[in-house]
């Protein structure tokens, strides 16, 4: 069972992946168009690292010696759900995910990768591009907790990214950054 806070908030983690070129992974939602880095909810009583290692193997079929932990975000990112995605009859009620995020870099060969480790698949294909990208091929509503994720992290992958394009003014990107 997952995590979903008093305030209807459930406890995610997300995993930026990037190989020795400072590229990043994205990966093609099974069936659908869309593109997005591998996350997951976190269980009841799993560490959010814990719950990373769990995430990388089911989605992309990575162990943890396949990987180094370079960084992760200080506190959770939030973003609200639009309203025809909340699901009114769950309970309790899930508005929005709040996300640790971990950047990660490549030790393994990119052969290892395998979204075939579970018996329902999150990615049918993946690709690898620039590190700022991801921001603008996300669904629409996380392009925000993208982008402060990614800004966030930048400072700690080498060879580092360029600096980020400019985002839109309404984007507060440290609102929403929680401890």
């Amino acid at each position: 069972m997952d995590r979903i806070d008093s305030q209807g908030y459930r406890a995610n983690v997300g995993i930026v992946l990037s190989d020795p070129s400072g590229q990043v992974l994205l990966g093609g939602r099974v069936g659908q168009t869309g593109w997005q880095f591998p996350q997951g909810g976190i269980r009841v009583r799993e560490a959010p690292r814990a719950a990373m290692y769990r995430e990388l193997r089911e989605e992309i079929g990575l162990d943890p010696g396949d990987v180094e932990v370079l960084a992760t975000t200080r506190g959770w990112l939030r973003y609200r759900l639009p309203e025809r995605y909340v699901r009114r009859d769950a309970r309790p009620l899930c508005v929005g995910q709040k996300q640790r995020w971990f950047l990660l870099r490549l030790r393994a060969e990119k052969s290892r990768l395998r979204p075939d480790t579970t018996d329902t698949p999150e990615f049918d294909r993946w690709r690898w591009v620039d590190y700022w990208q991801p921001v603008e091929e996300v669904i629409h509503f996380k392009r925000r907790v993208y982008a402060q994720a990614l800004e966030e992290l930048a400072g700690y992958l080498q060879p580092s990214p360029p600096p980020p394009p400019r985002w839109p003014g309404d984007w507060n990107l440290d609102e929403d950054h929680a401890p």
